[in-house]
């Protein structure tokens, strides 16, 4: 399953950039953590909305991040990962549903 077929089957909004491929999963939000294990092409689940969350995932190379639970990147952040081309979705769904969903779709 690619990116866009994920993004379909979830009902995951596209706010900024397009995720062709990716490989994995990473759930959290302590930031330390997200650097140290979010790798590339890995999709990064997460409830946190500021700018270091761009500056993580341009940093792992993550292949996009989906934000759980509503939440919305502060306008700051937004600009900065449209201007890195990160591609940033979202979903109502709380974190564990998002991988429970993940999980069985792949």
């Amino acid at each position: 399953m690619n990116g866009k077929q994920l993004a379909e089957t979830l009902g995951l909004k596209t706010i900024c950039g397009e995720v062709e491929f990716f490989d994995g999963v990473y759930a959290g939000d302590l930031l330390s953590r997200a650097m140290s294990h979010v790798e590339a092409d890995n999709l990064w689940i997460t409830i946190m909305n500021n700018m270091n969350v761009i500056a993580v995932a341009s940093l792992t190379e993550a292949a996009a991040v989906i934000l759980a639970e509503g939440v919305t990147l502060v306008p700051d952040a937004l600009e900065a990962a449209k201007e890195k081309d990160i591609c940033i979705l979202s979903s109502d769904k709380t974190v564990y549903e998002l991988c429970a969903e993940i999980a069985k779709n792949l």
